[in-house]
């Protein structure tokens, strides 16, 4: 049976890299009519992963973190990055602060960036919505893409990225 196993992950090698498959987490940010924010976060987990690994989207202020008062965030992309500079939590506290929700995303990123310099083939997104309706997507990389729908349109945006 072992032997199977070896045979089976020898020939899928790489397959299940979170960055390489790009299996991530999906976020929502709504508001509505009345101006009340809410957020949700659905992982698409990570097939073989390591026994115990807990991915963001559990973790408050990780993945999502939604302050009615202020706006909300989500994130996705490798999940360890997330968890390691609590970036939802941090985009909405740089909303509290005043800055755009681009603005704010790219705070999250830049942490992102000193902290784990040393990666070079990881990707983190952020999306984010402030109380006035205003929203913004940033990445780490090239590639990250989001919808916008209200109830005139639907669009789907690219989002503004840090490494070019």
């Amino acid at each position: 049976m072992e032997r199977e196993w070896e045979k089976w992950e020898d020939k899928h090698k790489g397959m299940f890299d979170p960055v390489l498959r790009n299996h991530d987490t999906i976020g929502l940010l709504a508001m509505d009519k009345e101006g009340n924010i809410a957020g949700g976060v659905s992982t698409s987990g990570w097939a073989n992963k390591m026994p115990g690994r807990v991915g963001d989207s559990p973790i408050i202020g990780a993945a999502l973190y939604v302050d009615n008062e202020v706006g909300a965030a989500c994130a996705t992309g490798l999940g360890e990055n997330v968890i390691k500079t609590a970036g939802s939590f941090l985009v909405v506290e740089k909303m509290r602060e005043g800055y755009s929700p681009l603005e704010a995303c790219k705070i999250a990123v830049n942490r992102l960036k000193k902290i784990h310099s040393k990666e070079k083939n990881h990707q983190v997104a952020y999306i984010a919505l402030n109380k006035n309706g205003e929203h913004a997507g940033y990445s780490y990389k090239n590639g990250f893409e989001y919808a916008v729908v209200t109830n005139n349109s639907s669009q789907l945006i690219q989002a503004a990225f840090l490494n070019k």
